[in-house]
């Protein structure tokens, strides 16, 4: 079948898309992993218009049901190959086996984490060492973490772990914060949780899991300090490999060159949310939906000529 829009990536800037062009009449499809994408990982939303409070997993859900609403299917799987076709068409395959055909794509995969790269990392790997506190944090009840990271989503982490962590020491390497202020003011408020400013973890140490990490400074007198487990939350890097043979254009940090209507480079491709160099590269839930939104938009406008 051939859909006039074919959205790759099932997260805020994918699932709004889907929602404006279903609205403009344009045929599309959704294909991703996880509907809501990292959102599903977040543990509270607080800022996202008229609506005081939510779980990441359940805007997620509210989302994709939004989705589905007006008749766009949400594939779960992945895309192994984009291929442009002499007829300006796409053609894709899905890892689940389908095949794809589309007048239209918009590129919205988002960001994967970035990793600390640091020895004992890759070993301790889902034996301690997280990417996701809301995943995970269930399994440190009553135990010692490190969160690893300034940003928002560290400090969320840190906040959300103090509710069921004995103790959270939040490592970072600068010496203030950079996350918002309403993030701050609640780790300052939770006596559970201690901030090492300037602060960089050389090693990860243990026998079969996580026992502690090696610092490159002194805290309390010692280099070494005991943990259970590490979350990691230093920020993210664009999944870009899919596109990287169709020519796009990536900026210096390999994020996807868009004009203000979302096109790329490309004729026939557009993209969305954090994998691009939109919205001053603000990587926030808002951010991404309006990128989403425009993107369907000057689609529809392109599909009419």
């Amino acid at each position: 079948m051939l859909y006039d829009l074919v959205i790759i990536g099932a997260g805020p800037a994918g699932l709004s898309a889907s929602v404006y062009a279903s609205r403009y009449g344009v045929k599309n499809i959704v294909i991703g992993g996880v509907s809501g994408g990292v959102t599903t990982q977040t543990h509270e939303i607080g800022n996202w218009l008229g609506t005081q409070k939510i779980k990441g997993y359940e805007f997620a859900s509210n989302a994709a049901e939004h989705v589905k609403s007006y008749g766009a299917e949400i594939v779960s799987s992945l895309v192994d190959e984009i291929v442009k076709k002499g007829d300006e068409t796409f053609s894709l395959s899905l890892s689940n086996g389908q095949k794809v055909e589309a007048k239209t794509v918009i590129i919205a995969l988002g960001t994967r984490h970035r990793h600390l790269g640091v020895t004992g990392e890759k070993e301790f790997a889902g034996k301690g060492v997280s990417y996701c506190a809301t995943c995970d944090g269930f399994f440190y009840k009553g135990k010692t973490v490190a969160v690893v990271g300034g940003n928002d989503s560290a400090a969320g982490a840190a906040v959300f772990l103090g509710d069921i962590a004995e103790k959270v020491y939040m490592i970072y390497r600068k010496d203030e914060l950079r996350a918002e202020r309403f993030w701050v003011g609640l780790i300052e408020k939770n006596p559970k949780i201690k901030v090492l400013y300037s602060t960089n973890i050389k090693e990860i140490s243990g026998n079969e899991k996580v026992e502690g990490v090696t610092l490159d400074s002194v805290f309390d007198g010692s280099s070494e300090l005991k943990v259970d487990g590490i979350f990691v939350e230093i920020g993210s890097e664009p999944n870009v490999e899919l596109i990287k043979d169709l020519g796009v254009d990536l900026d210096e940090d390999s994020f996807i060159r868009v004009g203000p209507d979302g096109r790329t480079n490309v004729k026939g491709l557009w993209a969305a949310g954090d994998i691009t160099t939109g919205s001053n590269k603000f990587k926030q839930i808002v951010t991404a939906a309006s990128e989403g939104a425009i993107a369907a938009q000057s689609i529809q406008q392109f599909l009419k000529k």
